[in-house]
C-alpha cells in the first residue's frame, strides 16, 4: 500500500496561553498543501507477528530509528492489536524544522495504512486518540481538509475557506528551528480572534493586517533570512505572505504564479495551484 502524506501551512497562528501540561493553547487554520512525502507499506509473510522492518530514504532524519514517529505509530496499534509481519518504508521530501508539519502527517498516514492494510476496522475516533498521543497536530492530518485548530492543536473544527485558484510559492531556507525554542520565546495574546469570519476569501488582500502568525515576532528577529523571504514574497505580488508554523518555512499566496521572486540566498521553492 502506497500513501503520500501531505504537508500544511498555517493562516494566522495565536499562541493564546501556557498550561499547567507544559503546551501551549493555540488557534490556527490549518490547510494542507500538495508537497508530500511517500510512504509504503506490505504485509511480509516471512516476518514474525508484530515484526517490523521500518527503513528510510530521501532527506535525512535526525535521531534513532525507534524514535521516528511512524515507528513509534506502527508500535503503538501493536500494544493493542496484534498485527502481521510489516515492511514500512518512507521516503522523506517535506523538510524537517521547517513549520510543514511532515513527521506529524507521516505518523497519522502511518496510522491509516495499518488500519487500512491489516483490516483493523479502527474508528475514526479511535485513530484520533492515538494520533494526539504521538503529536498536537497529527489528528489533522487524519483528513485533508482545512480546519480550525484550537487547544494544543488536536481540538479541531471546520472553516468555510475556498483558496482554489490561487497560486502557492513555498520557500524553504534550509533552517532547522527548534519549536519549544519558539514557544519559550513567544509571548502569549490572552486573547482569542474570531478566525472564521476574518478568512472570507473576498477579504483576502485584508489578511496581511489580520491574520497574524504570533511567532514571527521571535523568528523574524532571531533568524533575519526569515524576515528576508517573507519581504521578497511581499514586493513580488503575493496577496498575503506569513511564516508557516514555528518556521523555518513562509509561503506566500498569489493570484496569478510569480514570474520571478528574488532571494538573498540559498533557499528551496515551490509552486502550487491550490
Amino acid at each position: 500500500m502506497l500513501l503520500f502524506p501531505h504537508a500544511k501551512i498555517n493562516l494566522g497562528l495565536n499562541v493564546l496561553a501556557r498550561r499547567a501540561d507544559g503546551f501551549h493553547d493555540i488557534e490556527s487554520v490549518l490547510v494542507p498543501i500538495p508537497l508530500c512525502d511517500v510512504l509504503e507499506a506490505v504485509i511480509a509473510p516471512d516476518l514474525d507477528k508484530n515484526a517490523l522492518v521500518y527503513t528510510r530514504s530521501g532527506l535525512t532524519i535526525a535521531g534513532a530509528l525507534n524514535d521516528d514517529l511512524c515507528y513509534k505509530a506502527v508500535r503503538r496499534i501493536q500494544q493493542l492489536r496484534a498485527l502481521p509481519g510489516l515492511r514500512l518504508h518512507l521516503h522523506k521530501v517535506i523538510p524537517m524544522g521547517a513549520g510543514l508539519g511532515g513527521g506529524s502527517s507521516d505518523a497519522a498516514h502511518t496510522l491509516l495504512m495499518v488500519n487500512r492494510l491489516c483490516g483493523l476496522g479502527l474508528e475514526q475516533s479511535e485513530l484520533h486518540a492515538h494520533a494526539i498521543a504521538l503529536g498536537s497536530d497529527c489528528a489533522f492530518f487524519l483528513q485533508n481538509e482545512a480546519c480550525i485548530a484550537r487547544g494544543r492543536g488536536e481540538l479541531l473544527g471546520p472553516v468555510g475557506l475556498d483558496l482554489r485558484g490561487l497560486h502557492l510559492v513555498l520557500v524553504n531556507p534550509g533552517l532547522h528551528v527548534s519549536t519549544a525554542e519558539v514557544y519559550r520565546n513567544t509571548v502569549p495574546t490572552g486573547r482569542p480572534w474570531d478566525l472564521s469570519s476574518l478568512l472570507h476569501r473576498e477579504q483576502l488582500e485584508e489578511w496581511q493586517a489580520t491574520i497574524i502568525n504570533t511567532m514571527e515576532t521571535y523568528v523574524l528577529d532571531a533568524h533575519p533570512v526569515i524576515a528576508d523571504i517573507k519581504t521578497s514574497l511581499l514586493r513580488s505580488g503575493a496577496l498575503y505572505a506569513a511564516m508557516t508554523g514555528s518556521g523555518s518555512s513562509v509561503f506566500g499566496l498569489f493570484k496569478t504564479p510569480p514570474k520571478d521572486v528574488v532571494f538573498t540566498h540559498s533557499s528551496r521553492t515551490w509552486t502550487f495551484e491550490l
